[in-house]
């Protein structure tokens, strides 16, 4: 599979970022109506249904029989959508931003937030009365209306005693009061910060809701993480020593000195911030889903790339891949893409940096050598392509 771009950019109206950090950001809801200068729906629900027949796409259907939720994971069989049945139904879908470039350009008016953050535009296309129950999440998320019409009711803040339904694979409140509503239509945007409890139901047929929701991992998340990362590289003669025991009062007592040593041996450890730097990039940079294949059938070298550079060829991102990077020194950053880190300096430096900030750049050709090769490498690697049929488009056009 190779990388595609999408010229099609949507805008939002009248819209402050600054106020919205300050105002609304992991703090109260947001509702925007008509949010959009030129909105229109990018993907279409046969192609959403298309997506999620896929074996390494994620997807789930979630349907409301009488008092009870039945969940089914898919791929999803092309026969299941003619038998949905009566009962209300939700198909929901992960990363589709990662397969229709239309989706991805959803996210290009929220680069306002650090890309590190961002984590993918899940769909969900749901039947009259279809949704997934009263819940909450961990995570920003803006909802953006597509098609039809869907309710939204907010509720109150959550956290991990609040009670639960039993349910295997939902997790769904078990007592919720809705204390806001709105019904949302095309081109509508409401924000939900974390852990505020919410219910979407669709009014109508057709309604379809993009949900671009941001990563924030877990205090224990970042911990076994780091640490399962460490340990191979530990020596097993580093260990604990006491040269300077004394004799104890009571042999049973675990004193402050030992407790103090023992911590330490620990703290000075993870407190190396130089490797943590470069192990969350790699690790926060990980693909979504590092199953599927995006590299091209042919790889190319820096003279390849030298070739489209003079074409004028733009470089687009691959919508599935994540790029950030680290200020190391000065003209110096260490890039992070896919999970692999690259040392930049230089013209490197800059490109790195202006290709994790815009989707797609015209370069010129006189670029240094090792940007070149990096190019390519990150070519090779499937995390960007050469946009050759923007420039096949331009040639026809004159």
């Amino acid at each position: 599979m190779t990388a595609v771009s999408d010229p099609r950019g949507m805008t939002l109206r009248n819209f402050d970022a600054a106020a919205f950090l300050r105002d609304h950001w992991q703090r109260k809801p947001l509702l925007m109506k008509a949010a959009w200068d030129n909105w229109a729906n990018p993907v279409a629900p046969d192609e959403l249904a298309g997506l999620a027949c896929e074996p390494l796409v994620e997807s789930r259907i979630i349907t409301r029989r009488e008092q009870a939720w039945e969940l089914e994971h898919g791929p999803v069989p092309e026969s299941r959508f003619a038998k949905a049945g009566r009962d209300p139904w939700t198909l929901l879908v992960q990363s589709v931003d990662h397969h229709f470039a239309s989706v991805a350009a959803l996210l290009e008016p929220f680069r306002f937030i650090p890309n590190w953050r961002i984590d993918d535009v899940m769909v969900s296309y749901a039947s009259d009365g279809g949704g997934v129950g009263a819940h909450f999440d961990h995570y920003d998320v803006f909802l953006v209306q597509g098609l039809g019409r869907r309710r939204w009711e907010l509720g109150g803040l959550c956290d991990d005693d609040t009670p639960l339904l039993p349910h295997d694979g939902l997790r769904l409140l078990a007592d919720f009061r809705a204390t806001q509503e709105w019904i949302l239509e095309p081109g509508d945007i409401l924000y939900v910060p974390p852990r505020i409890a919410h219910r979407g139901t669709a009014v109508g047929d057709d309604c379809m809701t993009y949900s671009i929701g941001f990563r924030a991992p877990s205090r224990a998340e970042l911990i076994e993480a780091w640490a399962g990362d460490m340990v191979p590289d530990l020596s097993d003669s580093d260990r604990y020593g006491d040269p300077h025991l004394v004799q104890a009062d009571n042999p049973g007592e675990i004193d402050a000195n030992a407790i103090a040593r023992l911590q330490a041996m620990i703290a000075e450890t993870l407190h190396d911030r130089s490797r943590f730097t470069r192990w969350f990039g790699q690790f926060n940079t990980t693909p979504k889903n590092p199953e599927i294949d995006w590299r091209p059938e042919d790889t190319a070298d820096a003279g390849d790339v030298a070739e489209q550079l003079a074409l004028g060829t733009p470089i687009v991102r691959n919508p599935a891949s994540r790029f950030a990077f680290v200020r190391e020194a000065e003209k110096r950053v260490m890039l992070f893409v896919d999970g692999a880190a690259y040392a930049c300096s230089g013209d490197a430096a800059e490109f790195a940096q202006a290709f994790c900030a815009a989707p797609q750049l015209v370069l010129t050709p006189d670029r240094a050598p090792d940007t070149l090769a990096l190019i390519a490498a990150l070519y090779n690697a499937g995390s960007l392509a050469f946009d050759v049929d923007v420039e096949d488009e331009d040639e026809d056009e004159g």
